[in-house]
């Protein structure tokens, strides 16, 4: 498994190794000891798994503090544009975005820890996209930010996905209060 630091620090894209053969293919999708490497000791308590149509869009949602999570994400079939905003305040990348595209096919993860809203928007039919939490959800504690605020400045490549509501109603970005830290 090959770990991967991106530009906003605490972010990090996991490459696995593949083995393909005649009767299909086997990989390691999570590694304890691989992520304790890399200084970072998860203990995961809850998993959620979605399916969702092409052109749908969730987020960008985060927990607040002290309910705040991480989420170690994957495509199990179909794909996504998965898309991380930092939102820690006193961060140098604050209110910046990586964006990458995960799939059934590359089989890659993506680390999001605690002090980033996270959305994806689903490019093919029938999605399933799953994700490890190192909290488990409270309603209370539950935010979003808009996903198309200007001030984000985020490419989703599509102008009139499918939102929620609620996603629709969120937040603008400069609206936020955060209590998150780098």
């Amino acid at each position: 498994m090959e770990i991967i630091k991106t530009p906003l620090q605490g972010l990090l894209v996991i490459k696995p190794k593949i083995f393909v053969d005649d009767r299909g293919y086997f990989f390691e999708s999570w590694s304890k000891s691989a992520f304790e490497k890399e200084g970072l000791d998860l203990n995961f308590v809850q998993d959620n798994q979605s399916l969702s149509a092409k052109g749908v869009l969730r987020g960008l949602h985060f927990q607040n503090p002290p309910f705040a999570q991480g989420k170690l994400v994957r495509v199990i079939s179909g794909s996504v544009l998965d898309v991380a905003v930092d939102i820690r305040k006193n961060s140098s990348t604050f209110g910046k975005h990586f964006s990458i595209i995960l799939s059934g096919k590359n089989k890659t993860s993506f680390w999001i820890p605690p002090g980033f809203a996270h959305g994806f928007l689903n490019l093919e039919e029938d999605t399933i996209f799953t994700y490890k939490c190192t909290g488990v959800y409270n309603k209370q504690a539950e935010g979003a930010i808009v996903w198309n605020d200007k001030d984000l400045n985020v490419d989703w490549g599509l102008n009139s996905p499918i939102v929620s509501n609620k996603d629709q109603e969120a937040l603008l970005f400069s609206e936020l209060k955060t209590n998150f830290k780098a």
